[in-house]
């Protein structure tokens, strides 16, 4: 007797197996590709880092805030000026208007979402109570200063002196 053969059943056009396990592949793929992106732009930005040892200026806080209300009581303000070809000028005048003289200026300009741009600033008395620097042309957008004034003697900065001004102030550079 010959053997019969059985006619193979027509497959219907529809969703398969490997049209499943294909679809489960690309998602999870795309899914990975994207992390993949995030997580690199994340590492490759800002760092987070907000200030430089924050435990140990945590267990300070309450000198800060003194050294805060003291600066308080002075009755110092401040002008400030930040000009594109990099001119930093710091007008410093007591309560009464009388020029804030013999002060040893000292701090950083950088950009507020970077540390790659940041500059260090020392900014010497060029007449009673006025202070300056340069520190280069520099590109519109925002800037941050800070600076940190101390005392002198005889055109010194005295020996481990804490700050007795201490600003921190946003520039915008326009076009």
């Amino acid at each position: 007797m010959s053997p019969t053969v059985l006619p193979v059943a027509k497959q219907e056009p529809g969703l398969g197996g490997r049209h499943v396990l294909g679809g489960f592949v690309a998602f999870f793929a795309t899914i990975f590709a994207v992390n993949g992106v995030l997580l690199y732009k994340a590492l490759s930005t800002h760092s987070g880092l907000v200030s430089q040892e924050p435990y140990r200026k945590g267990l300070h806080y309450n000198d800060r805030v003194e050294a805060d209300e003291r600066q308080q009581a002075l009755g110092w303000r401040e002008a400030v000026t930040l000009d594109p070809k990099g001119r930093v000028a710091v007008e410093l005048t007591n309560s009464i208007g009388g020029a804030v003289t013999d002060l040893s200026i000292t701090g950083y300009l950088g950009r507020p979402s970077t540390t790659k741009h940041d500059l260090k600033v020392a900014l010497k008395e060029i007449a009673p109570g006025q202070y300056a620097a340069d520190v280069g042309a520099l590109e519109t957008g925002a800037w941050l200063l800070a600076l940190e004034a101390r005392p002198t003697t005889a055109g010194r900065e005295a020996p481990a002196a804490e700050p007795i001004y201490r600003m921190k102030r946003r520039l915008w550079l326009k076009p």
